[in-house]
């Protein structure tokens, strides 16, 4: 069931149209950020290979931990810079911000918090609502 979407004048939508533009740019820029500061952080193979030969099992046990957090995160911050790439690549094709279900605008204060939804709130909570009603049927 979709609803209609609002009538924008231009001038809105070309307002809304350079504030989401700043809110990708700004978010995509501190990912590139955090991500090119975790890579500068990292120990040399000479360095890495000193360092763990001085270590007992249970320190190697928490490098490794580490490391493997390490990569965990930059997969997750390299997958949100994906998805923003793909949000301004929207944005260009005028169907950014407007929610997949409802086609009704998604706040910015949204957009903000998480530059790449797809839904609003209210499609969004409706979504999370009919999977746990899902999963509870599916343990039923």
């Amino acid at each position: 069931m979709r609803k209609e979407s609002k009538s924008i004048q231009p001038s809105t939508t070309k307002g809304r149209k350079a504030t989401l533009r700043k809110i990708l740019l700004a978010k995509r820029d501190a990912i590139t950020q955090a991500i090119k500061q975790q890579l500068g952080q990292s120990l040399t193979e000479e360095q890495q290979r000193r360092l763990e030969s001085a270590m007992d099992s249970g320190d190697q046990a928490l490098v490794d931990l580490d490391r493997e957090m390490g990569i965990s995160l930059q997969e997750m911050r390299n997958k949100e810079r994906r998805q923003i790439e793909e949000a301004l690549v929207s944005l260009e094709e005028g169907t950014y911000g407007m929610c997949a279900e409802c086609g009704e605008e998604v706040s910015e204060k949204r957009l903000q918090a998480l530059p790449f939804a797809r839904l609003c709130v209210a499609c969004q909570t409706n979504r999370e609502l009919m999977e746990k009603i899902e999963r509870a049927e599916q343990r039923s």
